[in-house]
This record gives C-alpha cells, structure tokens and sequence, in this order.
C-alpha cells in the first residue's frame, strides 16, 4: 500500500476540503494518508468522517504553515515546521511515496526542491498542466516553477512533458511544441529562437513553434516554454474563465478550476509532488491524492529519469 504525503493546510480551504478529498481518494484506492499539519486541528475534522478506517491514516504535527501572502524562501526558512516542509520531509525519508499540496506553489516548489533534490541531468523543476483540446488532453509546462530558463532546460522539459504524457494521459507518441510569437523559427526571443535550434537538432518528435492562440487546439501534445510565459498563459485562461464563466466551455471551466485533474506533478526533482490549486475543492483535492498514488505506482521518477539519460540531455 502506497502512502500520501497530504499537507492538510494547504489551500484556501484547509484543512477542512482537503481532508474531505484526501478521504474521498482514500476510500477510491487502496492508500495510506500522512495528514501533515495542527494534530488537534486534523483530529477535530476527522470526528466529522467516524467511518474513516484509521488504520490507513497517520497524523504528523507540524504547527506552522506558509501562507499564501508570504515569500516563499523567508517562509520557509522561519519555519522549519512549516506542512509543507514536514510533509516534503516524510516523502524524502520514504516514510511516504508522493506528497500533495494545494497550499502556496513557490514553497511547495522549494520544500520539494530541497527535501528530493534534482534527478540526474535535469538543472530545473517544471510544473506539467493538462489543458483540453478539441481532440485530447495535452500538457503545458512549464507553468510556474522555473521563471529563468536557457534553451537546455526547455528541452529537459520536452523530454519530461512527453515522459507525463506517454503515463499520464496514455499518448504514445507525444508531439511536442514550442510556444512562441510566430511559427517561423525566427520568431520569438532569444531564448525561443535558440531553443527551436536545439529541440529541433535533438528530439524526433519536435514538430516546431506554436502560436498562444494554438495552445488549446491540439497541434501539439507537449507545448514547452518558461515558468514565466507559461504562468501567464495559465492565468489568463483562469481569468477568462471567471470572467465569461457563462460563455466557455465546461471542459475549460473544469481544467483551470482543477476538479478534473487535481493538480500539476512536479517533474524534475526525484520525488512524486503533486501541486493543486490554492481554490481546490475536496473534489480536486481527491483528483490530485489519487494522481499522487498513479505516479507512485507507475514509476513516474524512474521513467523520467530514464528518458532523460537515454536522450543525454545537456545541462548546465
């Protein structure tokens, strides 16, 4: 049985939607829950689930939490019993196999980073979105975790990305493209023009730029920029979803709000970390538990890791 690492005080609702949704994915699969947070505080949720089998769930103090308002690296480091912290912890220990968070995105970055440290050849974290197309799912990345980027980790990112894809959402053979200002290889920054040089000299299945307004088309299966660009992207798609709520798509709706999917993984570092949505209901809450539990049990590490090594990735 595969434990869950659940920091139990992330989130605009914590503890209270995701203790419900961690029970919901609990009562889905067979797993272990490591409720990381105020024991006194878990304790008084739990009364409301009398039914819970506690044989299958542990309680591990940690009586501080970051807050959504706080920088993230002076939180951290004035808390070192912060939830996420502790929770990160009992995954690097392997006391647990994923860890869940839809508490504040940098820290739960930083713990990860710092409590897992780095697979072999990959330099930077990505967080790997699933965003709907006309067709099928694809995978955005990254959209958060590494503002900064040179041209190696972007291809990091693509064999990553088509490594999620292949496990997660069942594409053998990923398309993966680069968003950019124009098709034309020429377009875009420097970063963008000497990434097209380099993805296009080293992966098979690199099928060119893609334009913002193509992202949700479906012309690529992995679409790889920086943390910077794809935050923005992400955002603006949560922003016209609150605006025109009325007008989109439920498929949009459902995907940005993260009840479909439950979160982002964390690929890059050597843990399976999971990162919901600050907003996330216990619906999304169980999503994200459960999809900790499926990159457990399918290897996701060590298939990442291993791609990564067949591709000799450059790095800095």
């Amino acid at each position: 049985m595969y434990w869950i690492a659940v920091d139990a005080m992330g989130g605009d609702e914590a503890p209270q939607h995701v203790i419900d949704g961690a029970l919901l994915a609990a009562r889905d699969v067979d797993l272990g829950l490591a409720l990381v947070g105020p024991v006194d505080r878990i304790a008084d949720e739990l009364r409301r689930h009398p039914d819970v089998d506690r044989r299958r769930i542990r309680l591990v103090e940690a009586p501080d939490v970051v807050t959504m308002e706080e920088s993230p690296t002076a939180a951290l480091r004035r808390k070192p019993a912060a939830s996420i912290r502790i929770a990160a912890d009992i995954v690097a220990r392997a006391e647990a196999a994923a860890l869940f968070s839809a508490g504040h995105t940098g820290a739960t970055v930083m713990a990860a980073h710092a409590a897992f440290g780095m697979l072999p050849g990959v330099d930077r974290p990505a967080l790997a979105a699933t965003i709907p197309t006309p067709r099928k799912p694809a995978v955005l990345l990254d959209v958060g975790a590494s503002v900064e980027c040179r041209p190696q980790h972007l291809l990091q990112f693509a064999v990553m990305g088509s490594v999620f894809a292949r496990v997660a959402l069942g594409i053998a053979e990923p398309r993966v493209g680069l968003l950019s200002t124009g098709e034309e290889p020429s377009k875009g920054n420097e970063l963008t023009r000497e990434s097209h040089r380099l993805l296009k000299s080293s992966l098979p299945s690199f099928i060119g730029n893609v334009e913002a307004r193509d992202v949700y088309r479906g012309q690529a299966d992995v679409i790889v920029c920086d943390g910077f660009t794809g935050n923005i992207a992400l955002k603006i798609s949560e922003g016209l979803v609150e605006v025109f709520e009325g007008l989109l798509s439920k498929d949009l709706r459902v995907v940005t709000d993260g009840v479909e999917n439950g979160g982002a993984p964390l690929l890059g570092v050597n843990g399976v970390a999971v990162v919901g949505h600050g907003r996330s209901t216990a619906s999304a809450v169980r999503n994200g538990v459960l999809m900790a539990h499926r990159f457990a049990s399918d290897r996701l590490i060590q298939r990442v890791q291993g791609d990564i090594a067949a591709f000799a990735v450059p790095h800095s």
